[in-house]
């Protein structure tokens, strides 16, 4: 005869039903990300920096402007610099005219890691979403950013 365990805790709310969901969701989703960077040897955090600097360009961007454009907050991102610069991925470079900033940009080595990853990362967010409509990604675009903007309030 087994019992089933009965929960001493209230039925959870709507909102902590949202929360955990789209913790799970985003869980899911990432680990399928990390998997793919693995195969160029990337973590999905040195992926995500390779893509910044990427897209700041010649001009690079300092540790702080990065921290601030992370998908996830990573609180050492000055340690995780350090790894990516031993493997040749980016450089960085003092400022002459403000010796507080330090300037980071990507190497050619990074940008060939990152190239080749591209259309398979496309091709992975296709495959993740492909089972929802359009109108409905936008309308959970639109009620993810809203709920991101309302955290900022």
């Amino acid at each position: 005869m087994s019992r089933k365990y009965k929960s001493q805790r209230p039925p959870a709310s709507v909102e902590e039903r949202i929360f955990l969901a789209l913790l799970k969701a985003a869980d899911a989703l990432g680990q399928e990300a990390e998997q793919l960077t693995r195969t160029s040897e990337l973590t999905g955090t040195q992926y995500n920096v390779l893509r910044i600097l990427r897209g700041a360009g010649p001009e690079g961007m300092a540790c702080r402007e990065i921290g601030e454009r992370m998908i996830t907050h990573d609180p050492d991102i000055t340690r995780l610099l350090d790894r990516m610069e031993k493997r040749g991925l980016i450089t960085r470079e003092r400022q002459k005219d403000d010796r507080r900033v330090v300037k980071t940009r990507i190497t050619p080595h990074g940008l060939e890691l990152l190239k080749p990853l591209d259309q398979p990362m496309r091709d992975l967010h296709k495959r993740q979403f492909r089972h929802m409509a359009g109108a409905r990604l936008k309308t959970l675009h639109d009620l993810l950013e809203e709920t991101r903007a309302g955290k900022k309030e």
